[in-house]
């Protein structure tokens, strides 16, 4: 016998397949066509500025633009507040950097082997960094013990916790250790957003070898910057990327303000002009300066120095194609006064600072009186010539550079040393008078050249110059009468009793800041065979722990006539 269904349960089936059917339509929804955007948090050159650097940031004056103001920023507490509420705007974002992170630090990253630099910058999140020619200076173990973790071989643990080594990832496309011909690290890592991956590429500038120790970069290879990256594009697209970023330590001199770039030159400018079509976006360092350039129609930023500046980048991911289609950056400044201090990295400071103390309190030798950084009449000082006696001494061997001469700028001795009771110099004595941490740079310079560097020591007729500290056995006079770019006497330049011959070639030291052309003095960009040694804080303390109480050098080095 058959059951008839009621007419309403009738019905019902027949609706059901319609139901099901619009179910399934509500559940299976058809790819989005929107692009992924992802936002790109990128630093360089921090160099262990825990701390809010002295300078802050120089930038146009908004009031008059011929004008330029100071704005205090930077610091690891201010730094990380700021990356924390750029995150916040989209959920697909990566904090990168491209290189010198450390090296060149401040006493409270310094005596610790820069490892408070590591923990800060592991707790704000960084994910990525290219290598910079810093990160060699202690060489690439040291390095390899930045990313891994571990006690320093010599001088152990001295941090609160055991360090554990970076929790963000070194990249080193372009160095290669040539006993085993493999790369120290990585050359690349990718990081997918909503599906999309994206490569980022990470390397050091070529000419590292030549401004780093020598022991600091002993049995490695830097390839050329672009043609790495080009070798990496074929191998990157059979894996299905075309999103690629590059980090770069190297970078370029623009002519605008932080956020602009109305002409650019430098290194960069050709890295980028060979670099194949296929990398989308340049994060360069190096330069320490702030900008954001339009180069070979892509976009190339940097973020001056000392976390003064985070360049917020915007990309825009095409689903289909998985490539770049559109890039923006604006370089956002780390004000301390806009930024709160994150309690986290102060914490992780104050705990460091605890332990600095006694560590800055290390007796590292005696002077038998003060030593003044007051100048006498033809310029020189006691502080000054004794910094000069102390690079020549770093310097001299053959080894270590050969050099013969040593000059130091007036502006970068920051304090005099005032004998104690006792006569001791602590290390945090000999770091306040040179705080800068610059390397030693000897060169290459003719006579002729040495002659033309005093004479830029006057920028004006006015006789208050911005004069060069001489090491001992240097000896010079000037005459006061003699217009601007004459007053050297040529025939009183002696070495070591001997007349300085213009033809002849002389070993010169300097810091890394006069090396570029630091204070105007243009002349050291000519230097050739430039090596570069130890830091100057390093030479200084050298030079006092040497085993003899230190006396202040006597001022006759320099004359002044009339």
């Amino acid at each position: 016998m058959k059951i008839r269904t009621p007419f309403r349960l009738r019905l019902l089936a027949s609706l059901l397949p319609v139901v099901a059917l619009a179910g399934c339509a509500g559940l299976v929804n058809a790819p989005p066509t929107t692009p992924v955007a992802v936002k790109v948090l990128a630093i360089n050159d921090f160099h262990g500025n825990l701390k809010p650097a002295s300078g802050g940031i120089r930038i146009k004056d908004p009031q008059d633009p011929s004008k330029t103001i100071t704005v205090p920023a930077g610091g690891a507490e201010h730094l990380a507040t700021a990356v924390a509420e750029l995150r916040k705007a989209n959920p697909n974002h990566v904090f990168v950097a491209a290189g010198d992170l450390i090296g060149g630090s401040p006493l409270l990253s310094a005596l610790f082997y820069d490892e408070p630099t590591i923990e800060s910058l592991s707790l704000m999140g960084l994910e990525i960094t290219a290598v910079g020619n810093h990160e060699f200076d202690s060489g690439l173990a040291e390095l390899l013990r930045k990313q891994y973790g571990g006690c320093h071989p010599k001088d152990g643990c001295k941090g609160p916790t055991q360090f554990k080594g970076a929790s963000f990832k070194y990249l080193a496309a372009s160095t290669w250790d040539t006993r085993t011909n493999k790369t120290v690290l990585p050359a690349y890592h990718v990081k997918s957003f909503e599906g999309v991956p994206v490569a980022f590429i990470g390397l050091t500038l070529k000419g590292t070898p030549d401004i780093v120790t020598p022991a600091g970069v002993a049995g490695l290879r830097f390839d050329d910057e672009a043609e790495t990256v080009n070798k990496l594009v074929p191998e990157l697209r059979a894996k299905g990327i075309e999103a690629i970023v590059l980090l770069i330590h190297e970078g370029g001199y623009p002519t605008g303000d932080y956020n602009e770039c109305p002409g650019i030159s430098g290194p960069i400018v050709d890295i980028v002009k060979k670099l194949d079509k296929a990398v989308d976006l340049i994060v360069s360092g190096h330069t320490h300066r702030a900008y954001q350039c339009q180069v070979d129609g892509r976009l190339v930023t940097s973020g001056d120095k000392y976390g003064t500046v985070v360049s917020e980048i915007d990309l825009q991911l095409d689903r289909k194609t998985r490539d770049v289609i559109a890039a923006k950056a604006n370089n956002v400044i780390v004000r301390t006064a806009t930024y709160a201090k994150d309690p986290a990295q102060t914490q992780l400071i104050t705990a460091y600072e605890k332990l600095a103390e006694p560590l800055a309190r290390r007796v590292v030798g005696r002077i038998d009186a003060s030593i003044s950084r007051d100048a006498d009449a033809a310029g020189s000082m006691p502080m000054g010539q004794l910094i000069a006696d102390a690079q020549l001494a770093a310097s001299a061997a053959a080894a270590d550079g050969g050099a013969q001469i040593a000059f130091m700028n007036t502006g970068g001795v920051r304090a005099a040393l005032t004998r104690s009771a006792s006569g001791e110099v602590s290390y945090a004595d000999a770091f306040a008078v040179q705080p800068f941490y610059n390397n030693l740079v000897t060169m290459t310079l003719t006579g002729e050249q040495i002659r033309r560097l005093l004479e830029q020591q006057w920028r004006s007729e006015e006789l208050r110059g911005i004069f060069l500290q001489v090491s001992q056995g240097f000896s010079y006079s000037w005459d006061a009468s003699k217009p601007l770019g004459a007053r050297i006497v040529a025939s009183s330049m002696m070495l070591n009793g001997q007349p300085i011959d213009p033809t002849a070639s002389y070993r010169v030291t300097v810091n890394s800041f006069l090396s570029s052309g630091g204070d105007g003095f243009r002349v050291l960009t000519e230097g050739k065979a430039l090596r570069t040694g130890i830091m100057d804080v390093d030479a200084l303390e050298r030079y006092l722990s040497a085993g003899r109480s230190i006396r202040p050098p006597a001022l006759d080095r320099v004359k002044r006539i009339n």
